[in-house]
């Protein structure tokens, strides 16, 4: 039986894992972190996703995540307008989503080098040489599930990695009033800021900015405080929360750009593939999706029913097929949000013409799988 690497701990990595061991595919795992750690990240889940981790055993129902059935719109003047998400969908911390997933793994017997970062990739007659903190490892078939952005896109030579990216993501759990079934999604001029309940009581409030907004203010908190609180509704819910986490997790140079599903020969999946704007919050879902695709081709090719060029043409028909019309849709209702006037517009759009504001929705959710 062929070898399967995957780089990366996250969803996509770990569930393609997963699928491919029980089917009895001999798979490592890299992780440069060790488990538990918080990951940036809305952490919320549409509901495309749960039939597929329920038949897989997958699905989180001892974390308790929060249902979530309501979506809530706050312009940068603190217009506000709520409306029923009609997939809905489920909040969890990564941190827990992760480490149950992580632990699966392990059982399933997934050989898994936690505190091993990726330096290099190599495709060399027809098989791939992984340069690693802990030595060189060889397999059949590489799967990257590195993230947003990684040193490894710089190695691969991936187009999208030469530009530069004006956000910055940054993430706190707090706990705080906000209602346990609703996402939210505040505007400030530069960015938004979206808040859903997670488990055990907690909420993530995680949000994306203009890098240049950190650069005026010179840190976080003068940043929150003169330009995400200028929203009525932030400086409300910043002003009450509890902090559980002081210090908050950040990450730059957050890319939206197209990027390819196989580059080098290597099989991307989650945000290595591409990212969808964290509008809904459904780069987990897309994840999940594409760990299932990608998963199924790559058994084939293992068990030797279709060649590599079969694998990666089928894999990246898929993922566009499936994912590339809600990241269009994704960047152009981007447009609407982090500005002044335009946020107005789009509760305006929530508040006055429901159809158009639900079309917008289910263009961002996928169908189930």
């Amino acid at each position: 039986m062929k070898k399967v690497a995957i780089v990366g701990g996250g969803l996509a990595g770990l569930i393609s894992g997963i699928e491919l061991v029980k089917k009895g595919v001999p798979c490592v795992l890299f992780e440069k972190k060790k488990f538990p750690f918080h990951r940036v990240c809305g952490e919320y889940v549409s509901n495309e996703a749960v039939p597929f981790l329920e038949s897989r055993g997958l699905y989180p129902s001892d974390l308790k995540p929060a249902v979530i059935t309501q979506f809530h719109l706050s312009s940068v003047r603190g217009q506000t307008a709520t409306m029923p998400l009609d997939m809905g969908g489920f909040a969890i911390s990564r941190f827990a989503f992760d480490h149950f997933l992580f632990q699966t793994a392990c059982r399933n017997g997934i050989e898994i080098h936690e505190n091993t970062e990726v330096h290099a990739i190599h495709y060399r007659n027809d098989r791939f040489f992984i340069d690693t903190t802990n030595g060189q490892h060889a397999s059949d078939v590489v799967i990257g599930a590195f993230g947003k952005r990684s040193r490894l896109d710089h190695q691969l030579n991936r187009g999208f990695i030469q530009k530069r990216s004006p956000y910055i993501g940054v993430k706190y759990h707090i706990k705080s009033d906000h209602p346990p079934d609703m996402i939210a999604l505040h505007n400030f001029n530069g960015g938004y800021c979206g808040v859903v309940n997670i488990e055990n009581g907690l909420t993530n409030l995680c949000y994306l900015a203009e890098r240049r907004l950190l650069q005026q203010h010179r840190n976080i908190r003068a940043m929150e405080e003169n330009v995400l609180e200028q929203n009525p509704n932030l400086k409300k819910l910043m002003g009450q929360a509890h902090y559980v986490m002081q210090t908050p997790l950040v990450i730059n140079e957050i890319s939206f750009a197209t990027k390819n599903p196989v580059d080098g020969h290597v099989l991307m999946a989650g945000d290595a593939a591409g990212m969808i704007t964290p509008l809904c919050g459904n780069g987990m879902a897309m994840a999940i999706h594409a760990s299932k695709m990608i998963s199924e081709l790559v058994l084939q090719f293992c068990e030797s029913r279709i060649t590599r060029a079969a694998m990666e043409q089928q894999y990246s028909l898929q993922w566009r097929n499936a994912f590339a019309n809600r990241l269009r849709i994704g960047r152009a209702v981007q447009k609407l949000f982090g500005h002044r006037t335009l946020s107005s517009v789009a509760v305006g759009l929530m508040l006055r013409v429901k159809p158009v504001a639900r079309l917008i929705m289910e263009n961002s959710h996928g169908t189930v799988f």
